[in-house]
């Protein structure tokens, strides 16, 4: 038991040791990437052609295209100055002779003819000093190595080591007093031979007597050519072609021709410079192009930043957001969100604060009134003055309760608007229903309420639709506020119309009552917040945020609430428009924008 508590002990603490080793390299990797946008631009930019720089030189097929032609090239070569050789090998003279017709019967494999004085196949070794004559006029011009060795696999003939008057050919010498390399240039040759590593194998010198201790001269010598890929010891390319030299099907030797060490590799490095070179200026432009782009992307997030966290701080009380919305982009769409969602919030702020302003008005009125009647209450003689201001008091607590009821309610309005779904609304359905309940409060001041649906023309046969997307209960509740309003103006054996039709898209619903009208200069300013224009026997029975609460209510749903007075001077109307829940989403934004 307590062995097995120990066990797991170190198990446990190993998975935190490398949880916490990964999160140590998480973030590592966290702190080297670029912290700006235009060094994450040039970066990702740069690296993508390097990547593709990378595979370039990887994976080029120059080498294998060059190699093979360089091999058919030496083939070509090795065939005629073998043929060459095996035809003048035997021949006396100073002068090389190359008889056509004897050439081609070589080539066509043809027999001796008989009686033609020809001699015999074993009879014709080959003559180093006529060999030697016929390479050297082949071969000086080139950069062509030959050798040929005899039937017995020994070397007779070397190219590298033909001399002339008082000279001596020689390729492997160094320069005298060559100068040192620098880190720099030591540093790319370790490079290439890292990177652009040839993967053939080591070439060994090639002896006076060893011949057939390397493949391509035993095939050679059996009449079968062959090429073979090798390096030497500074890891540089070589081509060997071996090809046999036979007179009359009778092989009297090879001939091996290999390329100068280097010659390959000078014709890549040549290659690869105009590859990296053409990399440069493509990294030059890919960096102007980054800067060109950053410019015109990072530098204006960089000022929207910048104005946001100004207004986070507060530095400034009206920080304006930089204007890029002439551009027809994400950053111009951005800065558009941004002046928009800042403006709103600058809007909502002043709004809090003047209804925080009225908010303290509102209460003080009250509160002052409460207190002086009950400074005055000590004061009273009389019981009659007592319960005056005992009534005065209780009217006071009423108007607070009621004040503070309804400011709670305006300030979560916008949250629960937000916060819950909305859903379909039936408006002729919640009219009829807030009619029928408000009747018995107009029957108290003898005013009859009215509900009028307005129908299309009976010969449109699709009857029109009442619903909209909203909340029922807000809706309800901007119903209840403006019939409430019409039936406390409304005069004694006046009616109240309730007036719902179909307007295209729109849904709309007027309520008409009978009473004094509304000043033209108040239409707009009965629904700011505490506004009441109401009798006096009245004050202090209304909050005045029923109207702007209703305003707040419509306006959620895309909607609108006006007033008016009516054409013949008796009363006011107020009418309400909301979308109507069947109208598609596209003619809805073409609509509002």
């Amino acid at each position: 038991m307590g062995l097995g508590a120990d066990n797991t002990k170190p198990g446990k603490t190993g998975l935190n040791g490398a949880s916490r080793k990964k999160r140590r390299l998480s973030g590592w990797m966290h702190r080297l990437a670029p912290a700006r946008l235009t060094s994450r631009i040039i970066l990702i930019n740069v690296a993508g052609l390097v990547f593709l720089v990378a595979g370039i030189l990887y994976f080029n097929q120059t080498r294998k295209g060059l190699i093979a032609v360089r091999e058919e090239s030496l083939m070509t070569q090795a065939q005629i100055m073998a043929a060459a050789v095996a035809s003048t090998a035997a021949a006396d003279t100073d002068t090389f002779i190359l008889d056509p017709d004897l050439f081609l019967e070589q080539q066509l494999g043809a027999k001796n003819p008989a009686g033609s004085g020809a001699f015999q196949d074993d009879e014709f070794p080959i003559n180093p000093e006529q060999a030697g004559r016929v390479l050297r006029q082949l071969v000086t011009s080139t950069t062509t190595r030959a050798r040929i060795f005899d039937r017995d696999g020994q070397m007779v003939v070397d190219s590298r080591h033909f001399y002339g008057r008082g000279e001596i050919l020689r390729f492997d010498l160094p320069p005298i007093n060559a100068p040192k390399q620098s880190f720099i240039i030591t540093m790319w040759a370790r490079f290439n031979a890292w990177f652009f590593a040839n993967n053939y194998p080591l070439q060994k010198p090639y002896g006076l007597d060893n011949g057939k201790d390397f493949s391509e001269v035993r095939l050679a010598l059996t009449g079968l050519p062959i090429t073979k890929k090798t390096v030497n010891d500074k890891n540089e390319i070589i081509v060997i072609v071996a090809v046999p030299i036979q007179r009359f099907k009778a092989v009297q030797g090879a001939l091996i021709l290999s390329t100068k060490g280097g010659e390959i590799d000078d014709v890549l490095k040549k290659e690869r410079k105009v590859v990296l070179l053409t990399f440069a200026v493509a990294v030059l432009v890919a960096i102007l192009l980054s800067l060109s782009l950053a410019g015109h992307i990072a530098e204006p997030i960089r000022r929207l930043s910048a104005a946001a966290e100004r207004i986070r701080r507060g530095v400034n009380n009206r920080v304006e957001i930089p204007d890029f919305t002439y551009r027809r982009d994400e950053v111009g769409h951005l800065s558009g969100s941004l002046r928009d969602m800042t403006e709103s919030l600058y809007n909502r702020i002043d709004a809090i604060e003047s209804f925080a302003a009225d908010v303290a008005h509102e209460i003080k009125n009250p509160l002052t009134s409460l207190r002086s009647a009950v400074e005055t209450l000590e004061l009273t003689k009389t019981q009659e003055q007592r319960q005056r201001l005992i009534d005065v008091v209780n009217d006071d607590v009423k108007r607070l309760d009621r004040l503070i009821s309804d400011i709670s309610d305006a300030s979560r309005l916008d949250a629960e608007l937000v916060r819950t779904q909305a859903q379909m609304v039936d408006l002729h359905q919640l009219l009829a229903t807030l009619v029928n309940l408000h009747e018995d409060l107009a029957g108290k001041n003898s005013v009859n309420l009215m509900l009028d649906v307005e129908t299309p023309d009976s010969r449109i046969k699709q009857k029109p639709t009442f619903g909209v997307k909203g909340h029922d209960n807000r809706l309800g509740q901007v119903v209840a506020n403006l019939l409430t309003n019409a039936i406390s103006f409304a005069p004694t054996g006046s009616e109240i119309v309730t007036t719902l039709k179909r307007d295209n898209e729109f849904v709309e619903f007027s309520i008409a009552d009978n009473g004094p009208g509304i000043p033209p200069e108040n239409l707009e300013k009965i629904f700011h917040r505490f506004y009441t224009d109401r009798p006096e026997a009245s004050f202090g029975k209304n909050s005045g945020l029923g109207l702007s609460i209703s305003r707040q209510i419509i306006e959620a749903y895309r909607g609108s609430i006006t007033a008016e007075n009516r054409k013949d001077g008796s009363g006011a109307r107020f009418i309400v428009r909301i979308p109507a829940a069947d109208v598609d989403k596209k003619s809805r934004k073409n609509q509002y924008g």
